[in-house]
């Protein structure tokens, strides 16, 4: 568990260069409906990662304005034990898109929102870097076309999207985004 919590603390600290042109985070992001629970459908994963299945992140507003992180993975299958980190983030915009999250003190990494439905139903998070991505939902699965259009806006943003692994999840809903009205 200190071992997880460790290296993922380092390795989310490391600075890298970015590539392309800079990463626009989105326009704003309301954090208490950002809180919650939130299912991995697909990560460029860090190493700490691997083997990681069934991955969640769960969020919560502190009192002192920040926000508590709870990561919980499985390895290698879904009935394996879970093993969880525990950190905090906290804004480094006024947008609130742009986070700093710590698990481990001194280190702390770029936790940026890059894209957002708006309805709070999935959203990617990334690093300037572009060398780390997660896509989430609120749902243990995503719709095909949901998760192509991601992906369509990924490679706008300069993302490899060939890097990108799927994290398998136990059978649940599928988030299917409402239809626009005729």
């Amino acid at each position: 568990m200190r071992k997880f919590a460790l290296l993922g603390a380092l390795l989310v600290g490391c600075a890298h260069a970015p590539s392309g042109p800079p990463l626009r985070a989105v326009d704003r992001v309301d954090l208490t409906r950002y809180a919650g629970r939130w299912y991995e459908i697909a990560t460029i994963p860090m190493s700490f990662q691997k083997g990681c299945v069934g991955v969640t992140a769960d969020y919560a507003l502190r009192p002192d304005g920040d926000v508590s992180v709870v990561n919980t993975c499985r390895k290698e299958t879904l009935d394996a034990p879970e093993r969880s980190v525990e950190g905090k983030a906290w804004s480094v915009a006024p947008s609130n898109a742009k986070l700093e999250v710590q698990f481990f003190w001194p280190f702390h990494g770029a936790y940026w929102i890059i894209d957002l439905s708006p309805d709070y139903q999935w959203a990617v998070v990334g690093h300037p870097s572009r060398t780390y991505l997660w896509i989430l939902s609120r749902t243990p699965q995503m719709d095909p076309a949901t998760y192509d259009g991601i992906l369509s806006r990924l490679k706008a943003q300069a993302y490899d999207t060939s890097l990108l692994v799927k994290t398998p999840q136990p059978p649940g809903p599928v988030y299917i985004p409402p239809r626009e009205a005729p």
